[in-house]
């Protein structure tokens, strides 16, 4: 998959890193050239000169055929209308936005741009937003048996009953995270557009959870 990240901090760096080592392309933009002293002397990916919302900047970064935008400068306002545009003018469905301001980061994400806070960031709550199949649980127990995972899904389980989810991936929903607010799953709970779920389950199970929520369910479910 092609990546465009917006800001070449240290958190952009680490990313671009972690990105290529895992075999994608990446192209990193900046509107300060020395800031790509930041980037290992291999890094293959493409160096992009230019502010992170302008058409023609993040055009020569491959935003056309990028299949992820992570916008991670150290401007909020910068943040979120590159997120935007990347996701309103280029059709970039995967996208994520750094935000310093926590209320400012709850009323983004309820405008359905994932927004991680400054004060809780790390590099993987990151990817898991923009590789949420490949990227490490949340949580294993002492033993590693037993993980809390987010998962990605078909949007055909969207109007699922959470219920039936469960039991067509065999596995537990934990909880939900639905514009910006935790929620545990009810009986009658179904799922919503945008919702993040969260499952408990045995990690040597992970592979085939996965594989049952990306593709679209059963015709009973």
């Amino acid at each position: 998959m092609h990546i465009v990240i917006m800001g070449c901090g240290r958190v952009g760096s680490t990313l671009a890193h972690i990105l290529e080592d895992g075999g994608h392309s990446v192209a990193i933009i900046d509107r300060d050239p020395q800031a790509f002293r930041r980037l290992r002397a291999g890094f293959r990916g493409r160096r992009v000169t230019g502010i992170g919302f302008d058409r023609d900047v993040l055009e020569e970064a491959g935003i056309e055929s990028a299949g992820a935008y992570v916008a991670v400068s150290s401007g909020d306002n910068s943040n979120i209308i590159s997120a935007r545009v990347a996701r309103e003018t280029f059709g970039v469905d995967n996208v994520v936005a750094r935000i310093y301001d926590s209320r400012r980061a709850e009323v983004y994400q309820r405008l359905g741009i994932p927004t991680v806070a400054t004060v809780r960031w790390t590099a993987d709550q990151i990817l898991r937003r923009v590789l949420p199949e490949g990227a490490e649980p949340l949580w294993r127990d002492p033993t590693g048996t037993i993980v809390l995972a987010e998962v990605a899904y078909h949007p055909g389980w969207i109007g699922t009953r959470t219920r039936d989810l469960e039991e067509a991936a065999g596995t537990r929903l934990a909880f939900v995270n639905r514009m910006g607010e935790t929620l545990l799953p009810r009986h009658d709970s179904m799922v919503q557009e945008g919702d993040i779920l969260h499952v408990m389950a045995a990690g040597s199970d992970m592979d085939r959870i996965n594989k049952v929520l990306s593709a679209a369910p059963e015709e009973e479910h």
